[in-house]
């Protein structure tokens, strides 16, 4: 059933937002970091013209290579906690696959879906709206689990990696 229909309970999705490269984020080292940037994520969904209950937290903001164990295990517990079962987290790419599999480990009782970019989502050409867009409908309609949607595609954190020379998230046996 969809938003809207009678006798139908609104389902609210959660984001959270961790940086990465969708949000701009690209650096040398953890101490060059921004301090308190703000995301971009909420101007996408309004620019994607979302058409559904969602609510928007930052947990980090960071490039995903300073993304460290205490971290994620900030990020399960925030996805634990809250009442949504639909959760989206945005992500940089060099580390997602090890966040993904963190989470899928901590073995939470909801659907988790995690996307970035390739590209920030300000520059020309990026990814950014498309893989939100896909993580949107991947999350309303996967069964409980960890998974990650990049590329058009939705992965298990156990057989997916990144191409390094490509930017493509790939299937692996």
């Amino acid at each position: 059933m969809g938003l809207g229909q009678a006798g139908c309970t609104k389902m609210k999705i959660r984001i959270f937002t961790t940086g990465g490269t969708i949000d701009g984020l690209e650096y040398d080292s953890e101490e060059k970091s921004p301090k308190n940037k703000k995301t971009i994520i909420p101007l996408l969904l309004k620019q994607s013209r979302v058409n559904m209950e969602f609510e928007v937290e930052s947990l980090i903001s960071k490039d995903s290579r300073f993304v460290n164990g205490k971290d994620r295990e900030f990020i399960a517990e925030k996805c634990r906690k809250v009442s949504e079962n639909k959760i989206i987290i945005t992500h940089g790419t060099f580390t997602m696959v090890e966040t993904a599999k963190f989470l899928q480990n901590y073995n939470i009782k909801k659907t988790i879906v995690l996307t970035g970019s390739a590209i920030p989502a300000e520059k020309p050409d990026s990814d950014a709206l498309f893989n939100l867009g896909a993580a949107f409908i991947a999350v309303q309609e996967l069964p409980i689990g960890t998974y990650i949607v990049m590329n058009g595609k939705v992965f298990k954190p156990t057989n997916v990696n990144k191409n390094l020379k490509t930017g493509i998230f790939r299937e692996i046996e």
